[in-house]
Formats: C-alpha cells, structure tokens, sequence
C-alpha cells in the first residue's frame, strides 16, 4: 500500500509516498510540524509538532521539589524566584506502544512542584514557548492581576511575572486557565503549589502523587488513569519506604471529565489533612474521595514489612492504571529529605 502525506512548505505543496513493505507494515507515518516525516511502531495519539519520545521518571518526580532560587530582601522577607516554560508540542510514550501529545511546564506531566514557606515573596517568571496561549493560574490567595485568567500569554515567546505572597499554608494545585480549560487539563498544563507553615512538620519521607487521566481517543472519556502520568508505574516499580517511618504525601486530583476520584491504602490507615490548611488531621481512614482539584496530605507509618497496594477504590481507575505498591523495609537509614522550612 502507498499512502501519500502531503504538507505545505511556503507557498510549494509537497507530497511524500513512503514505500512501507511486509518488514514494515507495522510502522506508521506522520509529519511532524517542522516537516519532519517520523515513523514508529506504536500507536499516534495527536501527533503535533515534534517527533521525539520525552523522557519522564515517576519516580524522580515523587520526590523532586523546586525551592526556587533563594535571598533575601531588605525587609528580612525571603524571595524565591522560578521560570516555568510551557510548552505544548512534546510527544510522550504514556503506555507502551501508545504516544501522546502532552503539553508541559518545564517539560514534564504534572509540572514541578513548587515549594515555599507561608510569607515568601514569589516571584514566577512564566515563558510561553507554545504555539498556543497559557497562562499559570494558581490555587491560593493573591491579588487579581495575578490570578492567570483574564491575561492569557501568548505563545512563541510570550512572558509574564507572576509576584504574591505564599499561602496559606497547605498543598495547591496550578495549572493553565485558557480556554477551553479542559483541553489545556487533560493534555496536561498543571502541577502541585505547596505552602510550608513556618513553624514546620514533623520529619517524614515526602512525596507528591498527582491523580491524573489520559483522554487518548478525544471522546470526553479517560483511557488511562495514573499516579504520576505513568499507568501501572508504581505497581511495576513499588515505592521503596521504611518501616517505622512516618510517610506524607501530598496528595492532587486533576482527573478531567470523571467527578469523583480516590485513594485507598493497603493494610493501613493515615491521618488526612483536607487540602492541607490545618495542622490538625480531620479524618483517620484507608480511603478519601476526591472531585477534581481536590487535594490534601496523608500521614502514615507501616509497622510491618511487606508488600502494601495502594490504587483508586473506584475499580475502573485502578484496572486502567491508578495502582501501586509500597515496598516497606526493616531499614536503620531513614529515607527523610531536609525540608526548607524558611529558606
């Protein structure tokens, strides 16, 4: 079979006919934005724009916090400065053989998680370096013009400085408010804010799981659910933990298009702290129900070594890929990150 890709270069309409043969008929074929012609062996969802396959580590991202760039002004209040590029022609493998669309901030599916102490000084340089427009609208209090809503950034370059003070205290989500806001979710513009109160948590091995779906056939229905972007990744590559060490999570639904999703923990309970505002835990449970945005920190400890599930009680999520496990370990060296309280 010859099948023809015809794209425009300038005002000349080219037309490319790829001979695909017996050894190849499982490749398929599509030019990329640039004019690139791209072939793969897995499945094309939205193939816009660029050709390769970007590289995302769940892993990493569990625990990997961007304090920002650190001073202090002459007031004694602490500012943090971050740039956050977003872009939206990046191709990424969500399943194996299955390649999406994925739109970013710095890159990845959900952004970075960016820390603070209540009453820093932020200070947000956004770049828009997508053909569309974005904008970061963030969770929280702050002062209108801030808000990310009515000041869409236009692509190609575009720029914005997002400046407010952080809080309250508690774990936010942000993510692009342009129109239609589904689309710029469910490709994946979000990530996690958290506020830090100055007088500081308990020590504890932390971590970030953002609830998330992939519309992979645009009908308004999710195709693949996750912890992280990555279906089935914690179950594949359990999550190493201590025994005897306390463990929190920072816990953000952005599921689009299904109302209700949850979280329930194996041979467990945790405290849970709804959105993380108070410093006194509401609920001692193995499951919460969340709708989208919804979001707080769970608190816990396995006393036994052993295997632990962890996956959405809503089973149609965890059969398409919201599961895990926690691997717990008899372990002396704990696993509890120096967080930076105040600076």
């Amino acid at each position: 079979m010859i099948l023809a890709i015809m794209f425009f270069v300038g005002m000349t309409l080219i037309m490319i006919f790829p001979i695909v043969s017996e050894a190849q008929s499982d490749e398929k074929t599509f030019v990329t934005h640039t004019g690139a012609v791209v072939k793969t062996s897995g499945e094309i969802i939205d193939p816009l724009y660029v050709a390769s396959t970007m590289e995302f580590d769940p892993m990493e991202y569990l625990r990997d916090f961007n304090y920002g760039r650190v001073s202090e002004l002459p007031d004694g209040t602490t500012l943090r400065e971050y740039t956050i590029i977003a872009e939206d022609d990046k191709i990424m493998e969500v399943s194996p053989g299955v390649f999406y669309n994925v739109w970013t901030f710095n890159g990845t599916v959900p952004g970075p998680t960016i820390r603070a102490t209540e009453g820093d000084l932020l200070r947000i340089k956004f770049i828009n370096n997508g053909e569309k427009e974005h904008t970061m609208h963030f969770h929280g209090i702050h002062p209108a013009g801030m808000d990310g809503v009515f000041e869409p950034v236009g692509g190609n370059g575009g720029q914005f400085v997002y400046e407010f003070t952080a809080g309250p205290v508690g774990v936010h989500p942000y993510h692009c408010h342009v129109m239609p806001l589904e689309e710029h979710i469910v490709h994946g513009l979000y990530g996690v804010f958290i506020v830090d109160p100055k007088e500081e948590r308990a020590p504890a091995d932390e971590m970030v799981m953002v609830l998330n779906g992939l519309d992979t056939d645009f009908d308004t229905e999710n195709n693949f659910y996750a912890a992280n972007t990555i279906p089935f990744y914690y179950q594949h590559h359990p999550i190493q933990i201590n025994t005897n060490e306390l463990i929190r999570i920072y816990v953000v639904n952005m599921v689009e298009f299904d109302p209700i999703n949850n979280f329930h923990l194996h041979g467990n309970l945790y405290k849970y702290y709804p959105t993380g505002t108070d410093l006194i835990p509401s609920f001692y449970t193995d499951m919460i129900t969340l709708s989208q945005t919804e979001r707080g920190i769970m608190e816990f400890e396995y006393r036994f070594p052993g295997k632990y599930l962890f996956h959405a009680h809503k089973v149609e999520f965890s059969e398409k890929g919201w599961v895990g496990i926690f691997l717990a370990k008899d372990n002396q060296e704990k696993s509890t990150q120096e967080i930076k309280y105040g600076g």
